[in-house]
């Protein structure tokens, strides 16, 4: 009998189950490069084809309708309703006003030959209201540079940026406190004014010109109110802020205790916040300061005029003597408004037995001031500046010197490094903007647009682009586009390799941060007059002054930017055993995204303002375009056009990069 064998069971190994592949997705920086390639490919197939070109005294026809539209409003200014009894009593107003300061600090007034307060009377009056808000130290710094303007032989010009400087800001103050204040209290017109902010400090201080002359005329007055609209905003801004973070438990508490909204805001609001608002009034003084210097090109009087007039003849000495003038204005309104802000906290930490004798103190050196103003009043000798202003000719004379040297010995060097940044980096990058058909490049730009910020980004960006083709200036554009693009480049790799260092090293940024403080003080137009003696009147000079006004501000978020992130995370990574380089660039920048995107931002801003300016000084493109508007009147609705660019440009840039950085800080 055969015993079958039973076979052990067998479990049979299912097949094998391939694993699932995981979809890659493609990064950004991959997208962004074959944009580019797919730009560089077609630019060598399509180029110089449709490219919009414009000759420099080619008009278009929106062009010569600005030009006729311009014309009627000149014919009938005196005649219609709403130039009749509104823009022009608005402009009387403010003329009014601007006329009254300066009779009373600069300009002769009726048949006197000298103001009604002569220089002796000024610089006690400023020297006692510096002291009053701040301290004795700014005291002593505001009569040292108020002295030193007499002593440049720019006592007049001086006078005359200074009294609309404070019309300005006086009006200024009169809108920007009272809507910062309601945009603190109420959500909804938060919401409503903070696009109308956002639009007023992304346009260069050059565009307000054009249009704000289209109706109020060239002169102070026009000046006046352009520097008002620009210089509004920084305060609005600040206000709100402090308004907004003023700590809640306390407001909470003067509620409980019965106090209505008025009294809410005046005994608890406004103080707990005054030491921000005294700073946002800061910034509305440095606003204030860079237009009216830039406003000489509506023949608003003062340093301006005396900076753009050595400009256009290249005359660097009679420049850099006005801009130091400038620069030290500049520096006694910012130390004198900072100081006020503090002044309140640094008199609870200060002695006791120092602090009681300041009222008694205060009152003497008011009698003593109103004495001056008398004397100043009375007295010719010390109504009208002494002397001939030879400091000033001694610093014009040492300049050209020092100008002259560096062209003789240095010429070499610098022409050099300027035809090869130029000839090597500029020239190609420009060209590939000004050559590609319009559309080609307006195709990029959304695409980029959509890529780093988004889709709403990509809609604003072709918005921009449309407008820019209906400007008739899209190959300026282009070219400003170029420029501002290559130096906003330049400005991120200062402000990454010395915003890194300051944000790791403490003493680092104790020592640079003065110094970047100091350089965000000074107008724009200041910046151009040390370059124009390096290299002559180029585009390149823009640039490079660009670069240097730019780099501040992007130093210093990024400084902040590389100091938020966690010492624990730094801690982590070192006895992980990263070196320097492998904390820096896979830990701190990684983790400073948000806030190098927003240095982007500022940058570009600072940057496409600057280059602007720079058409002073042969950078051409919409800066040219907006100053010759002004001088030429057959120009004049090419330089509105212009200006009209600048804005989508500014616009276009701030709306990506603050895409952009939302993105990164999610």
């Amino acid at each position: 009998m055969t015993v079958a064998m039973e076979k052990p069971e067998t479990t049979e190994a299912a097949p094998p189950v391939a694993p699932a592949r995981s979809v890659r997705k493609v990064g950004r920086p991959v997208v962004i490069a074959a944009i580019l390639v797919v730009w560089l490919v077609l630019f060598a197939v399509l180029r110089g084809k449709q490219t919009l070109s414009l000759a420099v005294a080619d008009l278009t026809d929106l062009h010569r309708w600005i030009n006729d539209f311009n014309d009627s409003i000149g014919a009938n200014r005196n005649s219609n309703p709403l130039f009749l009894y509104f823009f022009n009593e608005i402009r009387l107003v403010i003329d009014n006003l601007v006329t009254f300061v300066q009779h009373l600090i600069s300009q002769p007034s009726g048949a006197r030959p000298v103001p009604q307060i002569g220089w002796l009377g000024v610089v006690g009056l400023a020297g006692f209201a510096s002291w009053a808000l701040g301290n004795w130290k700014v005291a002593l710094l505001t009569v040292a540079g108020f002295t030193f303007f007499g002593l440049q032989g720019l006592w007049q010009e001086s006078m005359d940026t200074l009294a609309l400087i404070l019309c300005a800001v006086f009006v200024a103050l009169l809108f920007a406190i009272p809507l910062g204040v309601w945009a603190g209290l109420s959500d909804r017109f938060n919401r409503f004014i903070t696009p109308f902010l956002d639009f007023m400090q992304t346009m260069p201080a050059f565009v307000y010109l054009a249009p704000l002359t289209l109706v109020f005329l060239i002169g102070g007055a026009s000046a006046t109110i352009a520097t008002v609209v620009y210089a509004a905003a920084p305060t609005i801004r600040i206000t709100a802020h402090a308004i907004r973070n003023v700590s809640k438990t306390t407001v909470e508490a003067a509620d409980s205790l019965g106090a209505t909204r008025r009294q809410s805001l005046l005994k608890v609001l406004l103080p707990m916040s005054k030491r921000t608002v005294v700073m946002g009034v800061n910034q509305t003084i440095m606003a204030a300061l860079a237009m009216v210097t830039v406003a000489a090109l509506i023949n608003a009087p003062g340093l301006g005029v005396n900076v753009l007039q050595a400009l256009q003849s290249l005359d660097v000495g009679t420049a850099f003597n006005a801009g130091l003038a400038i620069v030290i204005m500049a520096i006694v309104l910012d130390r004198v408004t900072t100081a006020a802000a503090a002044r309140e906290e640094n008199a609870r930490n200060a002695r006791h037995d120092l602090t009681k004798w300041r009222p008694a103190l205060l009152g003497a050196g008011a009698v003593v001031t109103v004495v001056l103003i008398y004397l100043s009043h009375t007295y010719l000798w010390a109504a009208d500046f002494p002397g001939d202003g030879t400091v000033g000719s001694h610093i014009a004379s040492a300049t050209d010197t020092v100008t002259t040297w560096v062209q003789d010995h240095l010429s070499g060097m610098t022409n050099a490094f300027r035809d090869g940044m130029t000839n090597g980096l500029l020239n190609p990058f420009q060209t590939l903007f000004t050559d590609s058909p319009w559309w080609l490049v307006g195709a990029v730009l959304v695409a980029l647009a959509v890529v780093l910020g988004g889709w709403k980004s990509g809609i604003t960006t072709a918005v921009c682009v449309g407008l820019l083709v209906a400007t008739g200036v899209w190959s300026d554009a282009m070219t400003t586009l170029a420029s501002t693009i290559v130096a906003t480049v330049l400005v991120m790799i200062l402000g990454v390799v010395f915003g890194v260092w300051m944000g790791r090293s403490t003493l680092v940024d104790r020592t640079i941060r003065p110094t970047l403080d100091a350089a965000q003080v000074m107008p724009p137009f200041v910046y151009l007059v040390p370059f124009l003696a390096l290299f002559g009147a180029t585009r390149f000079t823009a640039i490079v002054a660009a670069i240097v006004y730019g780099a501040p501000v992007a130093m210093k978020i990024i400084a902040d930017g590389i100091r938020a992130v966690p010492e624990t995370t730094v801690e982590a990574a070192t006895s992980a055993g990263c070196n320097t380089w492998q904390i820096i660039t896979k830990v701190q920048l990684p983790m400073s995204r948000s806030a190098l995107t927003l240095a982007t931002n500022q940058g570009l801003i600072y940057v496409l303002s600057m280059v602007v300016v720079g058409g002073l000084v042969g950078a051409g493109a919409l800066g040219y375009d907006v100053v010759a508007g002004f001088s030429q009147g057959e120009l004049y609705g090419k330089g509105l056009a212009a200006g009209l660019a600048i804005v989508l440009l500014g616009v276009m840039f701030d709306r990506i990069t603050q895409a952009a950085a939302r993105r990164a800080g999610a």
